[in-house]
């Protein structure tokens, strides 16, 4: 979702649930980047969802003390919008000139998507000809609600930085994880605290868009309760023995199977919604991302549950890092998915 174009050096800014991560990369797609300047903050979730002044305040400080500490120098700044507040959709219209298909899509907006067109901020991107029907051309659709998006900019440029995109999170997040040279098409799913992002890419664009209830903490919560510990320590044991059978008598995996088993369904129903629209097309591999980049064994069960080549992902494949910066973001480098794909957005 763009708001201006082609603006010069700008960075990046990934709100998650309990932390705020900032990337500023140099360089460009065809030659890979480099990274620049970095930070990443916990933050307390409940400073992040307060819309009270005091609370915007209070975060406010955070970002631009961040911004400081990173010794970011540009003003301008890309932001993530959260999947459940965007709408993305690949819309099929009649084949014509990219310009007449925008009219056509602004035209018929409020088919496409959850609220009234003048309730919402809406961005579209001709992907190309449909890969079932030569006649049709292919439109991804991305909105949030007016209200949020004025929300937010009035929050940032309170801060004195000059927003120049606002794209949504799964969107980013598969633009820095998509595997280099893949000619078929690939799910790249995010396990994030409270919800699941997951995207189907293919030819370069995302042709699929989710976003699916559960999280990290659905799986800390059904380990706590199955072994009457607290969560932190529940949290501690998915990220230190994950799905080994071996390990604590098997009592870990045994808790989050049942969890894991509708978790993996549904990569499937989304696998084979995939394939029945595009029905010469094959999903050759998931990409795991977020928690699920780090959770010991979850790649292997989600292999075995989805008949899918299923691997952790990494969304600094196409960045360098100096040691020195390798060393410092060891524990948290699986949080910058959606940060990266931010900053790897094409300035021109």
């Amino acid at each position: 979702m763009n708001i201006l174009k082609g603006v010069g050096d700008f960075f990046a800014m990934d709100i998650g649930t309990t932390s705020l991560r900032i990337v500023q990369l140099s360089g460009e797609a065809s030659r890979g980047w480099s990274l620049q300047r970095y930070a990443y903050v916990p933050v307390d979730e409940r400073t992040i969802q307060d819309s009270s002044d005091l609370g915007r305040k209070k975060f406010q400080d955070i970002v631009m003390n961040a911004v400081k500490q990173a010794g970011i120098r540009t003003k301008n700044i890309a932001i993530g919008l959260p999947a459940g507040r965007t709408f993305t959709s690949i819309v099929e219209v009649d084949n014509q000139d990219p310009k007449d298909l925008i009219k056509t899509v602004k035209y018929q907006l409020d088919q496409y998507i959850p609220m009234a067109a003048d309730e919402a901020k809406a961005d579209y991107v001709v992907l190309g000809t449909s890969p079932n029907d030569p006649k049709k051309a292919e439109v991804l659709v991305s909105s949030t609600a007016k209200t949020y998006a004025e929300s937010m900019l009035d929050m940032v440029e309170a801060m004195g930085l000059n927003v120049v995109a606002m794209e949504p999170e799964p969107l980013a997040m598969a633009r820095a994880l998509m595997p280099m040279g893949a000619v078929d098409a690939r799910m790249i799913v995010d396990l994030g605290e409270r919800s699941t992002d997951l995207v189907v890419v293919f030819q370069g664009a995302p042709r699929l868009v989710r976003s699916i209830p559960g999280g990290f903490q659905s799986l800390v919560k059904a380990v706590a309760s199955a072994l009457s510990i607290k969560e932190d320590q529940a949290r501690q044991f998915i990220l230190k023995f994950g799905l080994a059978q071996d390990k604590l008598e098997g009592k870990i995996f045994q808790a989050l199977d049942p969890t894991l088993e509708g978790f993996s369904s549904e990569l499937t129903k989304s696998v084979l919604f995939f394939q029945n629209k595009y029905t010469n097309v094959k999903v050759g591999g998931i990409v795991l991302s977020g928690f699920a980049e780090i959770i010991p064994f979850i790649a292997e069960y989600i292999e075995a549950k989805t008949d899918v080549p299923t691997l952790q992902g990494n969304p600094w494949q196409m960045v360098r890092v100096s040691p020195e910066q390798q060393n410092a973001l060891i524990n948290v480098a699986s949080e910058f998915a959606v940060a990266i794909g931010l900053a790897e957005r094409s300035n021109a």
